[in-house]
């Protein structure tokens, strides 16, 4: 009964104090003051980005078993060498915020999930489906933008055949105890050519082709593109550690 009348009071008590509050400045915040950044040109990085890939060199990048990126390098772009093998960053990541630009090869082959299919993973596992999805029918959980096997697009916002497109990602992920106990979900948030086709959806795991997804204990690790043996094109990779 103390216990209930001790809340009662206190409830009481943050009433009479809010309902007191008659000066606006109490309510005002100043410290922290939020940093500068200088936002960078349009469609280009801010000052706090770290520059994953522009367009000069693949140095940022290697692939899984730590040999130097045999993807062709030419006018600004990378594009996918068929068997050559996925390509990571050397560096590893926690949350962040993601910006790519990719592009389809501009003669169409194949159709589905054959049709300038790759993806962009975070922390090495989570992938963000790429895929030439202009009026190209697919499983919706596997088209361009989909957390692949996990969520479906909101919309898709395409542009045509061999046109750039742009992927922004905001990343938060997954947390694990030191038990191995995965204690707070990852959340993706996707924006293509501008446009929302993610809302800060849950990661339920590992975005696996075959089966459900698993829930592997790890930390920071790197972003990864796919080499699906098509000639998928990318340039102007930047990325921010939140």
């Amino acid at each position: 009964m103390n216990r209930l009348l001790s809340l009662v009071f206190f409830i009481l008590l943050q009433s009479f104090l809010i309902a007191q509050i008659t000066d606006p400045v109490a309510t005002e915040v100043w410290d922290p003051e939020p940093r500068a950044v200088a936002p960078g040109a349009i469609g280009g990085p801010p000052a706090d980005a770290y520059i994953l890939f522009d367009g000069s060199s693949a140095d940022q990048w290697e692939h899984l078993n730590g040999k130097t990126v045999g993807w062709k390098l030419e006018d600004g772009a990378m594009t996918v060498v068929a068997g050559t093998g996925d390509i990571q960053t050397k560096k590893e990541f926690g949350d962040c915020q993601l910006h790519l630009e990719w592009r389809s090869p501009s003669v169409i082959e194949g159709e589905g999930q054959g049709r300038g299919n790759s993806g962009v993973f975070l922390q090495g596992m989570y992938e963000v489906q790429i895929l030439d999805s202009y009026q190209n029918r697919t499983y919706s959980n596997g088209q361009a933008g989909a957390i692949y096997k996990q969520h479906v697009p909101l919309v898709n916002p395409l542009r045509s055949v061999g046109e750039w497109n742009t992927y922004d990602i905001i990343f938060k992920a997954p947390q694990f105890n030191s038990d191995g106990v995965k204690v707070a979900s990852g959340y993706i948030t996707v924006l293509i050519n501008g446009v929302l086709v993610q809302n800060h959806v849950e990661i339920k795991g590992t975005t696996e082709y075959i089966g459900l997804p698993k829930n592997p204990v790890h930390g920071p690790g790197p972003i990864k593109l796919q080499d699906h043996s098509n000639p998928v094109s990318f340039r102007n990779i930047w990325i921010r550690e939140l």
